[in-house]
């Protein structure tokens, strides 16, 4: 493997497992602030760290773990932070749902759904005045796109010819309702259209394939003057049954937020779904065992304080 290929893939791992260690402290009841895991999400996270310059600045939602690990590649300022210790990533006052990190380019991390689009306008405006040179990129869920300040702020960035990545991640949930449960389907890349906004799709987790679109939809948007909306098709792991008298064989519990009884520290850098939903599954099709195998001690050896 190229060396860029290793830390690529090690930054992966190391996202899962540092998720895993946050999972069972969770399950201990050690922590007093609601934590939205992103097990399943590893790839987008760290292909979208893989891409940013010094200047580039990126705006999260309340589910942040995953962006913030791969920004940070350590789980001890994280921990810390979670505890809501003195000597946390932002000393405590953060916790998990706003997390920062602006010394990495994490700049605002929002806890109301759709809140950070406007945001990430702001901040897109001051790279433009300053030329800085630099991109925004924005998350959000599925669920964000219903809301008007999704649309108003892509008509704006359109309006105001800002370079921004504004990336989707659609997992099909929200919260424990399949989506097409709720209401009816809306397509994304039509109303990209709508606005005259390029358009990209990401499935599959091959975190190499993804780097690549990433980064070329970062210099066509710099080079534009134009948004361009990155839809990522994620499966967020860590659902479990529940057996209650009404489903005595046991009722589907879509994961969402808090500890998943489903996952600890046993099932290690092993996939929790052998499909191309885990992106740890997808590594063991892209690299070879060996090779895979070292990273992964490599990893355990990194974060055994915490295990």
């Amino acid at each position: 493997m190229s060396r860029s290929h290793t830390s690529i893939t090690k930054n992966i791992l190391k996202n899962r497992l540092c998720q895993i260690i946050v999972n069972q402290k969770y399950k201990e009841k050690k922590f007093k602030i609601p934590i939205h895991l992103a097990l399943g999400h590893e790839t987008i996270a760290t292909a979208v760290s893989e891409i940013m310059s010094q200047n580039d600045n990126l705006i999260l939602t309340h589910r942040n773990i995953a962006y913030n690990l791969a920004r940070l590649g350590s789980i001890k300022p994280i921990l810390a932070e979670y505890f809501l210790e003195k000597g946390g990533l932002m000393d405590g006052k953060l916790g998990s749902m706003n997390l920062a990190n602006p010394d990495r380019g994490i700049v605002y991390s929002s806890s109301i759904l759709g809140n950070n689009f406007a945001v990430a306008i702001g901040i897109a405006m001051a790279h433009d005045l300053h030329r800085t040179g630099g991109i925004t990129i924005v998350l959000g869920g599925d669920g964000s796109i219903e809301e008007g300040s999704f649309h108003e702020s892509l008509l704006m960035l359109k309006s105001l010819k800002l370079p921004a990545l504004v990336i989707i991640e659609n997992n099909e949930w929200s919260m424990s309702t399949k989506i097409n449960e709720r209401r009816h389907t809306i397509n994304l890349q039509k109303f990209c259209s709508a606005y005259e906004i390029e358009y990209a799709k990401l499935e599959g987790n091959n975190p190499f394939s993804y780097i690549e679109t990433l980064e070329f939809c970062k210099k066509s948007s710099l080079d534009t003057k134009s948004p361009i909306c990155i839809e990522v098709m994620v499966t967020t792991l860590g659902d479990w049954t529940m057996e209650t008298p009404e489903f005595p064989k046991g009722k589907f519990i879509n994961y969402h937020a808090g500890p998943t009884p489903s996952v600890d520290v046993t099932h290690g850098l092993e996939p929790l779904r052998k499909t191309n939903e885990d992106p740890v599954y997808v590594l063991g099709q892209l690299i070879d065992d060996t090779n895979l195998t070292q990273l992964k001690n490599e990893v355990r050896m990194e974060c055994n304080d915490f295990l």
